[in-house]
């Protein structure tokens, strides 16, 4: 399918009360009342927290980039300028405090993050209800949107239930329902839920988390040629904060960035447990278009650009992401004690059965503490809860079926459509 081919997503009307809000900032100066610069982001993120040292420049790059490509390709509204600015100064402001925390406690520096988990596969595989059915488990620490947001000061386990951050970041993140109210039946957003790595990274803005809210072409082809060694180690000192007055005895993570930079991931985590979800990559792709359109007619009424993210939406590029992985175990770059697989037929048949496997796979012992929580969440969460995500899967889609041949045999996957 060439980009050309893309089948066109249409999106739904806007509400009542943002198509007013948006119609009526149209006839603003946008660009100055509500500044999107360098300058004017980076100044009012010193302001905010009194801090002046953002540490290494490794971000720096990747920011004027990102900064760029707002002002010049994603045609933002008024709202969508609105969110964009707070998003970029809370980044700004948590790399400020990040920086602060390890300077003035350089001990933070010696937690052990040991033996954690992450999910990886291609958005819609599975991946977010097995992040939660895991989660269920005591043993299990996650880090929560809140917390993710802004980590700093360091999560303590007295207040971790009651923290006041909660409350903030449960009305921005429930906020992207109230401007798309078809996002809450594709994923769900509190600010009490488990969070996905994308957000531990936005403050080094090397992370797809950022790519994903904006159409800001320029940035995704940089990040697409980004060296993430530094995200991994920035990665992995946020855990460290978080962990510090707060243990968690084994972090569980999840992110479908993972799924390309496995490498890397386990140069950082030499001892990391991988799972692999997999599932009808035509099906995937169908429904992440949907997701990443919604995403993006949040804060721009532009026409969709599904080729912004080929690497999950179109056949070729999302074929050669699940090859190369396919060519990582093979050649024991990932190697086979550190992964194991979650189709995503068997995880809606037995779920049970598939969290079995995989801590089998590790030499994990599953209690009867963690299976009866399992059960019920699985219970009191019936798929749709939210409404069903509903999305075309056209003949053009579905005419690329030949280019998974070799993943879909190789892992058994059932066709979908």
């Amino acid at each position: 399918m060439s980009r050309e081919d893309i089948p066109a997503w249409t999106p739904p009307a806007h509400p009542d009360w943002l198509e007013t809000i948006n119609r009526e900032g149209s006839y603003f100066d946008l660009p100055a009342v509500v500044p999107l610069d360098e300058a004017s982001l980076l100044d009012h993120a010193r302001q905010r927290t009194g801090l002046q040292d953002f540490g290494d420049d490794l971000w720096r790059e990747p920011f004027s980039v990102y900064v760029k490509s707002l002002q010049e390709e994603a045609q933002l509204t008024l709202m969508g300028r609105l969110m964009a600015r707070n998003d970029i100064i809370l980044w700004l402001s948590t790399r400020l405090q990040v920086t602060a925390t390890l300077k003035r406690h350089p001990e933070i520096l010696q937690e052990q993050i040991e033996a954690p988990m992450f999910i990886v596969g291609l958005p819609r595989s599975g991946t977010s209800i097995l992040f939660e059915l895991l989660w269920q488990d005591p043993d299990v620490g996650v880090p929560l949107m809140w917390e993710a947001l802004q980590p700093c000061p360091p999560p303590e386990a007295a207040s971790y239930q009651s923290d006041p951050r909660i409350a903030q970041a449960h009305q921005l993140f429930t906020q992207w329902s109230r401007v798309a109210p078809e996002f809450a039946s594709m994923h769900e957003m509190r600010g009490d839920i488990p969070a996905e790595c994308g957000l531990l990274m936005a403050g080094t803005f090397i992370s797809d988390h950022n790519a994903s809210l904006h159409q800001t072409m320029s940035y995704s082809a940089w990040l697409a040629q980004a060296d993430y060694l530094p995200v991994y180690e920035y990665h992995k000192k946020v855990l460290q904060i978080l962990q510090w007055k707060n243990p968690r005895r084994r972090w569980l993570l999840k992110a479908p960035e993972h799924q390309i930079h496995l490498e890397t991931l386990l140069s950082v985590y030499p001892d990391a447990r991988i799972v692999q979800t997999h599932r009808d990559p035509i099906k995937c792709m169908a429904s992440t278009t949907s997701l990443m359109g919604t995403l993006y007619y949040m804060r721009s009424d532009q026409p969709f650009n599904a080729a912004m993210f080929e690497n999950i939406i179109m056949g070729d590029a999302t074929a050669q992401r699940l090859e190369k992985v396919m060519d990582q175990r093979e050649q024991g770059v990932v190697p086979a004690a550190n992964i194991t697989d979650s189709r995503y037929q068997d995880l809606m048949d037995d779920p049970m059965a598939c969290i079995e496997h995989t801590y089998r796979h590790f030499g994990m012992q599953l209690e009867e503490a963690a299976r009866t929580a399992m059960l019920a969440y699985l219970a009191e969460k019936p798929r749709g809860k939210f409404g069903a995500h509903s999305y075309v899967v056209d003949e053009a889609r579905a005419a690329e079926r030949a280019l998974f041949r070799r993943y879909q045999d190789a892992y058994d996957i059932p066709d979908e459509i």
